[in-house]
């Protein structure tokens, strides 16, 4: 029984011997020990050009116009005659205080009136005929005039108890509600009205930077740009759609922060900008002929300074230390460590290390990048279920080295 065990056993080795050796099972031919394919990466070929200088400086956005609505009188509030939130014409009464303190102040000054009126009608052709002193006839006609005067304060107080809008935009929400005494030894603020459509914004340039870009125009290394129109970022890094026209640039320079304030506006029809958010302003400084821009993403930042991932011919990977200066849009301008015809990396880093081979495939900026590596992929949606999805592969069974025990020799 014995020997029957130790030839089956090499039996069992033989066949292993002969599975090895066939054709197919090895590294070349695609198994498991196969080399993977070089890892994809999306490059830009470097090409010198023109180039708009820019820079991004912060700001914050406001009403072009701005009005606060405060009681002229004393009163309480009856009505408030608009809807928060809403758009209101110039002119369109707001709230109404009680008017009948004034109604009544407005009656007796039009008594008033009369009354002074009619003494200096009858004083009048009593002057010409020398029965009155020409005294008693001005004091007449200054009792007059002042009657005059009282009666316009009376009516003037009569409407400021309904104050209207005085300018066109969004009003906010009611400071006061009906039943509210306003206007006793302040003027109470009631709401605001703010115009939005355009928006304003204000930001600040440093001084050092404007006067560093007047000297490089100064002597022909740069040009001066078109800075009349300025773009707007938003906080998720897009750009708003509409451009904006800088209005304003101040003449002094503020002695605390050493900037110099500017004051833009651009076009808000949607009400998508409101007043109070911080963003950013893109501002054109100056044109550079024959720049080597670089997007920013294809950048790398460490304590030794700034790197790109260039490639070769042969499509080897190798780190390349650059210096930039100037940004223009997104882009970084590079003032040394790039030429014409260098092949950057600009997506695909994770996969690129120093002496790898890649394969290199031309980037499109329009094209918005994938999810970063290890990122969740999203269930199929319902009804989906039966779209092809990928599958693991099934590894074959391990082969064990152990000999078969006796007992399984017998069977």
């Amino acid at each position: 029984m014995k020997k029957f065990a130790g030839l089956l056993l090499v039996a069992l080795l033989a066949a292993c011997g002969e599975s090895d050796k066939k054709p197919g099972a090895g590294p070349a031919a695609g198994g498991p020990g196969a080399a993977p394919p070089p890892p994809e990466v999306e490059v830009l070929t470097i090409a010198p050009g023109t180039a708009t200088l820019t820079q991004d400086l912060p700001g914050r956005l406001m009403a072009v116009r701005s009005a606060q609505i405060r009681a002229r009188v004393e009163g309480v509030v009856e009505k408030r005659l608009f809807t928060e939130g809403s758009d209101i014409a110039a002119g369109t009464p707001l709230f109404r205080i009680d008017t009948r303190t004034y109604e009544a102040s407005r009656a007796a000054a039009e008594a008033d009136l009369a009354a002074a009126a009619a003494a200096f009608n009858r004083l009048k052709p009593l002057l010409e005929i020398k029965a009155v002193s020409q005294q008693e006839y001005d004091q007449a006609s200054a009792r007059l005039k002042q009657a005059e005067a009282a009666l316009a304060r009376a009516r003037l107080d009569l409407e400021n108890a309904t104050p209207p809008a005085p300018i066109a935009g969004r009003i906010g929400r009611a400071l006061v509600t009906e039943g509210a005494l306003v206007g006793r030894g302040e003027a109470t603020h009631l709401a605001t009205i703010e115009q939005l459509d355009p928006i304003r914004v204000e930001f600040t340039q440093s001084y050092s930077d404007l006067l560093r870009l007047q000297q490089a125009v100064k002597f022909g290394k740069q040009k001066t740009a078109n800075s009349a129109k300025v773009q707007l970022l938003l906080e998720d890094g897009s750009i708003y759609g509409e451009q904006g026209t800088l209005r304003f640039a101040d003449l002094a320079v503020d002695p605390s922060t050493g900037s110099v304030l500017l004051r833009a506006e651009f076009p808000n029809p949607r009400r998508e900008l409101l007043p109070g958010t911080f963003a950013r302003i893109r501002f054109p400084q100056a044109e550079m002929e024959a720049a080597i821009r670089v997007p920013q993403r294809a950048v790398t930042v460490s304590p030794l300074g700034q790197a790109v991932m260039v490639v070769d011919a042969e499509g080897k990977v190798s780190p390349r230390p650059i210096k930039s200066g100037a940004m223009a849009g997104p882009d970084f301008i590079v003032d040394n460590g790039l030429k014409a015809g260098d092949v950057v990396i600009v997506n695909g880093l994770q996969k690129a290390r120093p002496g790898a081979t890649v394969n290199p495939v031309p980037w499109d900026p329009a094209k918005k990048p994938g999810p970063p590596p290890g990122a969740a992929v999203a269930p199929p949606a319902p009804g989906m279920q039966g779209a092809a999805t990928p599958t693991a592969a099934v590894a074959p069974p391990p082969t064990s080295d152990k000999k078969p025990d006796a007992a399984a020799a017998k069977k």
